[in-house]
């Protein structure tokens, strides 16, 4: 179908209304005070370790600047014994998540980012329990804002075979705003864990 006028300014208007989130929602992060960081960290890898199931599957993100930080998940998934895998990214802009180990040396990719070094086996989505994802933003429907990269939701809109994992964004309950203009290409995300807790939000979009 050919894109319309009309289609095109929607469009504009909702990468428009993004990328002026975007700006308030870094700044509204990076507002946190250190100490109230580390401790929401640490909150919310407790809360998230109350629901998973013993030897989950789980993708990580590897935090860097204001966002929460997985660092104490991460040590606390590796204590519990679950599978942790983390996402590098590839030149095509697509995902693969790489199983992590304790004192796995990792490395800076093109964009900064920690990423385990390859080559190790590759884990498929469809086999993943959960997968934690990164974001600015998130509201009550599920629609979540991530950095505007699309890597996820590249990876996550793909074909799968079988079950699929569950979406949580992992965020200071300040990130939550009223409203996100959602996209079609959108991953909407099934629940989000913060310092509050586990929180269950609307109905993802298939």
């Amino acid at each position: 179908m050919t894109a319309q006028a009309g289609d095109t300014f929607l469009l504009d208007s909702a990468a428009t209304a993004k990328a002026a989130l975007r700006s308030l929602l870094r700044e509204r992060r990076s507002a946190i005070p250190p100490a109230e960081r580390a401790r929401a960290a640490r909150q919310a890898a407790k809360h998230l370790l109350k629901q998973l199931p013993p030897r989950s599957r789980i993708a990580i993100y590897l935090s860097v600047r204001s966002e929460l930080s997985t660092l104490p998940l991460c040590a606390a998934l590796l204590r519990a014994g679950h599978r942790v895998h983390a996402p590098i990214t590839l030149r095509d802009h697509g995902m693969r998540f790489l199983r992590l180990q304790r004192h796995a040396p990792l490395r800076r990719c093109a964009m900064g980012l920690p990423q385990p070094v390859a080559p190790r086996s590759a884990c498929p989505v469809h086999r993943l329990d959960v997968i934690l994802l990164p974001l600015l933003g998130f509201d009550a429907t599920g629609t979540r804002l991530g950095n505007g990269g699309g890597y996820y939701d590249r990876a996550l809109a793909r074909p799968r075979v079988g079950r699929r994992p569950s979406l949580l964004g992992f965020a200071y309950a300040a990130q939550e705003v009223a409203h996100i203009p959602g996209e079609a290409f959108d991953i909407r995300i099934d629940a989000v864990v913060t310092e509050r807790g586990l929180r269950r939000l609307g109905a993802r979009r298939r």
